[in-house]
């Protein structure tokens, strides 16, 4: 009777694989992502490298048309498919981005990725190389920096199929020392790291 048992149990493992992989629950954000998190995340970009970084970049890039940050952000769409990348080179090579991929890195999994924005919504740092270089047309940049200096948009969870993993992304206006905004900030979150860390600590 026992050997039937476990012939019928592998038997319907067999039959409905997926079921053992199934998509969990998404996390509830509301209770996951906490005004502590946020503060702790927007304290980690208020700093002068951040400031420099984007503030350098405001300067230079401050009369640009729309035309030309569609040219760029074409251009970076571009250089991902090929060897040459002078553009993505230069943004992942900034001292921004490298502070970027270290925070991640500190981070042990709860950061998946992080990228600052400039006050046309253009990339000035970023910890991995992004699928586009003008954020400009996404809530992620709409939601912050066009609303105000303290401004918070957090995204919908989405389910990562390839890590399985639930992803979250959180974005905020980035303000320099005196307060004035100056760009946006988006890190995206591990939710799924961070619900097993709150989990462990309660």
């Amino acid at each position: 009777m026992n050997a039937f048992r476990a012939l019928l149990a592998c038997t319907c493992l067999n039959l409905f694989p997926a079921a053992a992989h199934a998509q969990p629950p998404a996390p509830d954000t509301r209770q996951l992502i906490t005004a502590d998190l946020v503060q702790e995340m927007r304290a980690s970009l208020e700093t002068e490298i951040a400031w420099l970084t984007v503030g350098a970049q405001n300067n230079r890039l401050h009369d640009l048309t729309q035309a030309q940050i569609d040219e760029l952000d074409t251009q970076w769409k571009a250089e991902r498919e090929v060897a040459d990348k002078p553009v993505i080179a230069a943004t992942l090579s900034n001292p921004l981005s490298v502070y970027l991929a270290r925070m991640q890195g500190r981070s042990l999994g709860l950061y998946a990725e992080i990228f600052v924005m400039d006050q046309n919504g253009l990339n000035v740092g970023q910890s991995s190389v992004t699928s586009d270089f003008w954020q400009g047309d996404e809530d992620k940049f709409q939601k912050t920096y066009n609303v105000s200096e303290d401004a918070l948009f957090i995204d919908e969870p989405e389910w990562d199929e390839e890590a399985k993993i639930w992803r979250n992304q959180v974005s905020f206006t980035l303000v320099d020392a005196s307060r004035k905004k100056i760009g946006a900030v988006t890190i995206e979150l591990n939710l799924t790291e961070l619900e097993r860390r709150s989990l462990t600590a309660s």
